[in-house]
């Protein structure tokens, strides 16, 4: 029986608002910007910190600076604790994993959750993508230009191929780890619907571990 589901999507193409409404539905628990708060909380961080890094790569001056830090008399410094970027937050969210998994009933949004979550057999994993002009649409549909919004989706989703890559090994999207991929382009209602339909028809099926899965670096 499925107790988690992940969602894994395209940058503009609505699955924020799909996954809100997936798990009203469902009246499970939405890992989303819930996250993001459980991250600043046990980082100590302000939420603006945890959101610039979220699916990114630290920038290569940042990690240059790190790798010299690290090298010097001063990594013992009280400096370090105050110190938030990509490592730390996927060092913190390898420690949330196994509390949403044990809980259960839940909806995680991107952040990795997929790699997190890829050996759970109780977990349906999904990735949402849509058309170019679909996500535009959707974007300026919610409050941004369309110059913005023609920036952002060139370069959102190249920000999160080069962070999977690094923290997971892995090619974004990594197709053998989803159960279903679904342009969002058919509507929300018809996505959801199809989310819920296949794993019905899933359940007692081959489970998520039986899938090919692609190994996380042990230094993740």
């Amino acid at each position: 029986m499925f107790r988690l589901i992940t969602v894994e999507r395209e940058y503009g193409c609505g699955a924020g608002e799909i996954a809100a409404e997936l798990a009203k539905r469902l009246g499970w628990k939405l890992w989303d910007q819930l996250l993001t708060q459980e991250v600043a909380r046990m980082a100590g961080v302000d939420l603006s910190a945890v959101r610039r890094c979220e699916g990114r790569m630290d920038s290569a001056f940042h990690r240059l600076a790190k790798a010299f830090w690290r090298g010097s008399y001063e990594r013992s410094s009280p400096l370090a604790a105050q110190i938030f970027d990509a490592d730390r937050m996927v060092s913190l969210m390898e420690q949330i994993a196994p509390r949403i998994a044990q809980e259960g009933n839940a909806v995680i949004v991107g952040r990795g959750a997929p790699f997190f979550f890829r050996e759970q057999a109780d977990a349906f994993h999904v990735f949402l993508y849509a058309p170019r002009a679909e996500k535009v649409r959707r974007l300026v549909h919610d409050g941004a230009s369309e110059g913005d919004a023609d920036l952002l989706v060139d370069t959102v989703d190249r920000e999160r191929v080069a962070f999977v890559k690094h923290y997971f090994a892995a090619d974004w999207p990594t197709r053998s780890l989803y159960h279903v991929m679904i342009n969002t382009a058919i509507g929300n209602d018809c996505v959801i619907e199809t989310v819920l339909e296949t794993m019905h028809r899933v359940e007692g099926q081959p489970k998520a571990t039986d899938f090919e899965r692609p190994k996380v670096p042990s230094s993740v």
